[in-house]
């Protein structure tokens, strides 16, 4: 039971051969900026071979030499990729051709266009040039970017932004002017901004696994990098001190906090480097208004979100940090990346959930935020289906480590018993996701909040449901319980209330989407005082 999906974008038919308009290379510095890559990618092997008199061989030199040819190899493809690129603007496609071996013509149209993302890495900054990323809706779900040019001069990527966001003439010559790139922009007065970097959320970004991943490829690196040049790092440290009468464990301990410092460390400075000189701002433009963010000290980053595309907003709070109220703040809007390391889709970086509700009523800009309203709970029933997964979870890793146990002989007897202690974990996720349930539908949003490791709270607005879907597994049917999913053009491309009363399923659609059901919903009347049957969510479901 779908409605008519709102229109995405899609790769669509290059203009007529009539039309004019020149196709233009990317900019020529790029060809310098890939030859400089190529040649700093050999200077650490040959300064180690001709001032260290290193050996050329895989044992010594393996990672640098892997290095080097990474960066000599990417060179040449750079390279390659701008000899065979064109792009070109017209009043009604973005069109980009490439390719050596198979040729790749992708155009789209530009009032299907949802954000407009330029970039620059330390290279690009230096040497004047920006990176112009163009969505579109039809790549979301596949975290794929509709266009890319890589890379074109500063004033060209601004000039693009202008006329591909805001409205304009197309682009029609291969050197615009500098001047054109200020018409019809928005004045930095009329700017509304939402927040700006705080030095204090540093704090919610530094304690993670990922800061072991971080420092043990940072001390990696070191140690190869400093045996390649005759010194001996494993020498050093064990001169530090005498391990053998601290202890191994003490040994173990002490490197488990060094490598978490490093780490730490690592993260902290990643952090500052990643959002240095971060704002969200509001801009009007000639067609609305754009949701912008800037950030980056050595690879600056801006992306611009189409408010006319923009359908709702997401909190997402992790149960490790949950404690501390830390929180991540995403937009739901048609064709932005959402899988990426940095998906277009955040708006704020990770901090404190305060933050996120306050800016998350701004952004939607409604009088009390559908993120603060009151949830209503799901039932109890929905608590004893999870306790049923967590115990039956349990129950296999037991059963699992017990039949292990009668295969290996090395294996101790009672090693089984490990996996009941998995039990009280297990439990309590389940509780931990059962208080995590809720939803209500207030000021034309719908709201659902789910999720055991990470809490999801999502606001959507009720005019981006597209279709709804009610869901019930047998034991579902047997507690009297559904799942409500509400499928949408933004974001994942779908939402859930998840174990609601199955009484209740159908007139939650109904309210989250006036009008959509009415067709669909049962014409007879059911007898009075008679309990809604389960099945009865399916039956009304069909049309």
């Amino acid at each position: 039971m779908t409605a008519d999906p709102e229109p995405v974008a899609a790769d669509l038919q290059p203009v007529p051969a009539g039309d004019e308009v020149p196709w233009q290379r990317l900019d020529t510095r790029v060809v310098w900026v890939d030859s400089a890559k190529t040649v700093l990618s050999m200077v650490p092997a040959g300064v180690a071979v001709v001032f260290f008199g290193a050996e050329i061989s895989w044992g010594t030199m393996g990672p640098i030499l892997v290095g080097t040819a990474v960066g000599v190899f990417g060179g040449l493809a750079d390279l390659l990729r701008w000899v065979k690129t064109r792009y070109r603007v017209t009043d009604e496609y973005v069109e980009r051709r490439t390719g050596l071996l198979v040729r790749q013509h992708r155009s789209i149209r530009r009032d299907r266009i949802r954000s407009v993302d330029t970039s620059a890495k330390l290279r690009h900054k230096l040497t004047g040039l920006r990176v112009v990323t163009v969505g579109a809706g039809q790549h979301s779900a596949a975290g794929e970017a509709a266009l890319t040019l890589d890379a074109v001069r500063v004033d060209t990527a601004q000039r693009l932004r202008q006329e591909l966001l805001y409205g304009g003439p197309a682009e029609r010559t291969s050197e615009p002017e500098p001047q054109a790139v200020t018409e019809a922009a928005p004045r930095p007065d009329d700017e509304q901004v939402f927040a700006r970097l705080e030095r204090s959320w540093v704090v919610y970004n530094m304690f993670s696994v990922w800061a072991f991943l971080m420092a043990a490829g940072l001390l990696w690196g070191t140690y190869w990098a400093l045996q390649m040049f005759g010194l001996d790092p494993a020498g050093f440290v064990r001169g530090l001190a005498d391990w053998e009468a601290i202890g191994t464990a003490w040994t173990v301990v002490i490197a488990v906090a060094t490598v978490g410092v490093v780490g730490v460390v690592g993260l902290a400075i990643n952090f500052f480097t990643e959002n240095w000189r971060f704002v969200l701002a509001r801009v009007p433009g000639d067609r609305g208004t754009v949701l912008r963010t800037t950030q980056g000290l050595f690879k600056t980053r801006e992306v611009n979100r189409d408010d006319n595309r923009l359908r709702g907003v997401q909190i997402d709070e992790p149960l490790l940090w949950r404690w501390m109220g830390m929180a991540d703040t995403t937009v739901i809007s048609t064709g932005l990346s959402i899988w990426s390391m940095t998906p277009s889709a955040q708006i704020l970086p990770r901090g404190p959930v305060s933050v996120a509700r306050r800016v998350a009523a701004q952004v939607l800009e409604t009088g009390e935020s559908p993120l603060d309203r009151p949830l209503r709970p799901h039932p109890r029933r929905a608590l004893r289906r999870r306790v049923g997964w967590a115990l039956l979870a349990t129950a296999v890793v037991t059963g699992l480590l017990a039949w292990l146990t009668t295969l290996i002989d090395a294996m101790p007897g009672h090693v089984w018993l490990a996996g009941l202690g998995l039990a009280p974990v297990t439990l309590a996720l389940a509780v931990v996701a059962y208080r995590s349930l809720g939803h209500t539908v207030a000021d034309g949003y719908l709201v659902t909040r789910s999720g055991a490791w990470s809490r999801s709270t999502a606001a959507l607005q009720s005019r981006a449901v597209v279709g709804v879907t009610f869901r019930q597994s047998l034991l579902q049917r047997r507690l009297r319980l559904a799942t409500v999913q509400v499928t949408t053009a933004a974001g994942y491309g779908s939402y859930e209330a998840i174990d609601v009363e199955s009484a209740e399923a159908v007139d939650l659609a109904d309210r989250a989407v006036p009008g959509l059901l009415t067709a669909f919903r049962a014409t007879a009347t059911e007898p009075a005082g008679r309990a809604a049957e389960p099945a009865a969510v399916e039956l009304q479901a069909r049309p």
